[in-house]
């Protein structure tokens, strides 16, 4: 099969997220200038360099999380874990602008150490960001959101033998439609100029 996206795929729904997986999710929280806690799960999200540590993350559309990001230049990516996938969803619940996603989903927060904002408290690592920039992409309401790296937490018992442990987070992948998976299993392969 093959489409051209401008003339439509003609099947029940799009395929393109799905082509694109997995996708490692994103839990945005945010704070507004007001003191309003913001949290949300994006799945347009990765890490993009090393020295100094960046990431970004897409929105596609005007939401609280960019708005709370433009006033206060701060935002700390959550990483999920597959036994918070229910509090996950729950957050992604269209609330009304200002309202508390965290007390909504009843996701436990703590304050982050860098940066003004709240993160979730049991989730396998936070990455505190400040913000670098914001590109507007193709589209209406598209955009990129890019930060960095201002502080790093992992939950003590998933650095095992001095490395962080993906498996043993289960981390939660965003795959097409309704679709997750859980990171459970990995496997090495040495590049060949090792």
């Amino acid at each position: 099969m093959f489409y051209r996206p401008e003339d439509g795929h003609n099947l029940p729904h799009s395929p393109f997220s799905a082509i694109v997986s997995p996708r490692p999710i994103g839990w945005i929280s945010s704070r507004s200038a007001a003191g309003i806690d913001n949290l949300a799960p994006y799945s347009f999200f990765n890490a993009v360099a090393y020295t100094p540590p960046q990431v970004m993350f897409a929105s596609t559309s005007a939401k609280d999380s960019l708005t709370n990001i433009r006033e206060t230049g701060v935002f700390c990516v959550n990483l999920v874990s597959s036994n918070s996938a229910l509090v996950m969803n729950a957050t992604s619940a269209s609330l009304a602008h200002g309202e508390d996603e965290f007390v909504h989903a009843n996701a436990v927060k703590t304050e982050c150490e860098t940066i003004a904002c709240a993160r979730v408290a049991d989730a396998p690592a936070a990455l505190e960001c400040k913000l670098t920039q914001i590109v507007t992409l193709e589209g209406k309401d598209n955009f990129a959101i890019f930060g960095e790296v201002t502080g790093v937490h992992m939950r003590d018992e998933l650095v095992v033998d001095g490395r962080y442990d993906v498996a043993r987070a289960r981390h939660l992948a965003r795959l097409g439609y309704r679709d997750y998976a859980e990171v459970s299993e990995v496997f090495e392969l040495t590049r060949p100029d090792d």
